[in-house]
């Protein structure tokens, strides 16, 4: 079956944080309606402990890196899913079950399988 990125914007909270308890709770309710088709994925921390690499001059440049994520929006990246869904139609199906998606959004991508 084809592979599905569940990506969650939601404001930028921090999941380790006991206020953030009752929407864990959904979470994790989500998880094991969901865990049939769930191969994977984890909520991030705050975008504040991010760190940009951007390389200039291309490979071999000098690396610079800046505290904080790219680009400052209300809602952040805050976690993803992997899925194993027979199409598009159940990946989307499946999203509109995760908590994300009733406050923020969540992005469905197919996900490229290499051989390794």
């Amino acid at each position: 079956m084809p592979m599905y990125a569940a990506f969650t914007y939601t404001d930028d909270v921090d999941w380790t944080d006991p206020a953030q308890a009752e929407e864990m709770r959904e979470y994790n309710a989500f998880a094991k309606a969901a865990a049939a088709v769930i191969k994977g994925g984890h909520a991030l921390y705050p975008t504040a402990s991010a760190t940009t690499v951007r390389v200039k001059g291309g490979k071999g440049g000098e690396v610079l890196t800046t505290d904080g994520p790219y680009a400052e929006t209300k809602e952040a990246l805050t976690g993803f899913y992997l899925l194993d869904c027979a199409d598009l139609d159940e990946a989307v199906a499946v999203a509109a079950t995760i908590p994300a998606a009733w406050n923020g959004a969540v992005e469905v991508r197919p996900v490229i399988v290499f051989n390794r």
